[in-house]
């Protein structure tokens, strides 16, 4: 899918204060997205510095969009190569699934401001908030250089 950029001083704080070697910092990075519930197979993380690279099969296009987010919204990590796959039989049978873009917060961002310049309607915030489940708990709880998936126009 490619190589998407992250602000690396912000999101979820996994790694702790203490330096750690990039093997044990991808073990907690595959443990967060394990923990987080979504489906890739033989999901493998491995980090140079502050780029990450994902490798496995997730079940869906949603999904391997969520685990970019989930391990570039990380604080330490700038970049995320995706080399992720969709597992194919399952994603045939769904009905053809647009790719999601990406939003990066900015401050004074709401998600009903973001709804509003992203579909025209500031009501269709839910969609926004679903579609980054579970890495976002609460609607009011964004933060800048958060990197947030906007589904394809909601009917």
């Amino acid at each position: 899918m490619g190589l998407f950029d992250f602000v690396k001083n912000a999101g979820e704080k996994i790694f702790g204060n203490s330096e750690k070697e990039d093997k044990e910092r991808a073990g907690k990075l595959e443990s967060y997205v394990h923990k987080l519930g979504l489906s890739v197979e033989r999901l493998a993380i491995k980090i140079d510095d502050d780029v990450a690279t994902v490798t496995g099969e997730a079940a869906s296009q949603k999904d391997r969009e969520k685990v970019v987010l989930a391990v570039g919204n990380t604080s330490g990590i700038a970049k995320v190569e995706d080399r992720m796959t969709v597992a194919p039989e399952k994603e045939a049978a769904k009905e053809k699934v647009q790719p999601a873009t990406y939003y990066t917060v900015v401050s004074g961002d709401t998600l009903s401001a973001i709804a509003k310049k992203q579909y025209g309607d500031a009501m269709k915030y839910p969609v926004i908030f679903e579609a980054n489940k579970p890495m976002l708990k609460d609607p009011d709880k964004i933060y800048p250089g958060q990197v947030l998936r906007i589904p394809a126009q909601p009917s």
